[in-house]
């Protein structure tokens, strides 16, 4: 019963939807990667769910399909006027994401080894795409005990990232408020995202021809060209597609946020997030609790390197650590998490509407521009770089 398409599908979605509603419900305090992966594993080892139930759902295939237009779609996701507005907060994410990266290179190796090292940075930098970019990796290599180090640390990042960002912005938000007290006003550094009216881009296709269908097609012909330069260059066809996206969307091939539009992103993702599942059919219980000190180091070494670079970034920058510091921190959790981190620090420090806005507006912009930039677009270069060296 259980190897029919529609049941092993359903089954699969069943723990998704558990994850996704302990996400909501907690305000992703409880990520929703680390219920479905968690639970996949549990449900696996106990024999609830077969080995093969995700290859019987038969969206493995369609998950795999859909990396490359995924990453096509990041790059048409490129808020340009943003970024340029927020380039010290591009600057401290990045560099945060950067130090991160040196450090569990350079101590990691010392205590296991490379390979586990690079099994841990891309996924520690940002999210879903690097998890798959990584795994790929570690599958064509053979290095399928390794797959438990990047599903652990993408699973419980979040964990420790959004309690550690809401400090720093806590004590930035009362220094907002003490601010405010004294004069009665503050200026306000982030450009707020409301204030940027980013036209919508002009495409090659009228408006009217930009259909679901048309819109995909574009997508696959990035994803495919991607793929072709990748086997022409040998650079990872996952950089060539995040390049395809931007310079796409430039030039006016590509509208912003290709694959909103289409209304495929929601089942794009599922997809996705079913084919990293199905990497982690191998896994054995003795695999995951022999990996656990791996991954513990690498998360406290990676986490010390972001708060490292955003302190460093931000006296560079001339920030006030306790806001740069959590922009560098949205590696660990990005979009919504940085949302509603902001929301819920501005709300509980302010004693009135009026405080509550400025902490408000102060915090989000760079908040979400330092997610974009880690999440979205930097950890896809820094996964498909170094797996590459592996």
């Amino acid at each position: 019963m259980m190897n029919e398409p529609v049941v092993a599908t359903m089954l699969i979605l069943l723990l998704l939807g558990v994850g996704e509603f302990l996400s909501i419900k907690s305000r992703a305090r409880i990520p929703m990667l680390l219920v479905v992966m968690l639970g996949y594993l549990l449900l696996l080892w106990t024999g609830i769910f077969p080995k093969d139930l995700i290859g019987s759902s038969a969206l493995t295939a369609f998950g795999g399909l859909m990396i490359a237009p995924l990453i096509v779609h990041m790059g048409t996701m490129v808020p340009f006027k943003l970024l340029k507005a927020q380039i010290r907060a591009v600057f401290i994410a990045l560099f945060g994401i950067i130090v991160a990266a040196v450090f569990v290179l350079l101590l990691v190796p010392i205590l296991f080894d490379y390979a586990s090292a690079v099994a841990g940075i891309g996924p520690l930098t940002g999210g879903t795409i690097a998890f798959i970019l990584t795994t790929d990796r570690l599958q064509e290599l053979g290095l399928v005990s390794l797959i438990t180090i990047p599903a652990l640390v993408i699973a419980i990042q979040g964990l420790i990232g959004m309690p550690l960002a809401t400090h720093y912005l806590r004590r930035h938000a009362y220094h907002i408020k003490r601010e405010l007290s004294s004069n009665g006003t503050i200026e306000i550094a982030a450009t707020s995202t409301s204030s940027i009216k980013e036209k919508t881009r002009k495409t090659w296709i009228p408006e009217k021809y930009q259909t679901n269908v048309i819109l995909l097609l574009q997508l696959f012909i990035g994803g495919a060209l991607a793929i072709f330069l990748g086997n022409l260059t040998g650079i990872s066809y996952s950089l060539w597609a995040l390049i395809v996206g931007v310079v796409g969307a430039l030039l006016g091939f590509y509208n912003d946020k290709m694959m909103d539009r289409s209304n495929s992103f929601g089942i794009a993702m599922v997809g996705l997030i079913i084919y990293s599942l199905g990497a982690m059919n191998d896994i054995t219980p003795s695999m995951f609790v022999g990996y656990i000190p791996v991954v513990l180091t690498i998360m406290v070494v990676g986490i010390l390197g972001i708060i490292a670079g955003g302190i460093i970034a931000s006296k560079l920058m001339k920030w006030d650590l306790n806001k740069g510091v959590p922009v560098a921190l949205t590696a660990l959790f990005g979009f919504p998490g940085d949302y509603i981190i902001c929301e819920e620090v501005s709300r509980s420090v302010a004693d009135n509407e009026k405080e509550r806005q400025a902490i408000f507006n102060e915090i989000l912009t760079p908040m979400l521009v330092g997610g974009f930039t880690t999440v979205t677009t930097a950890s896809i270069v820094i996964a498909s770089i170094l797996v590459q060296t592996l």
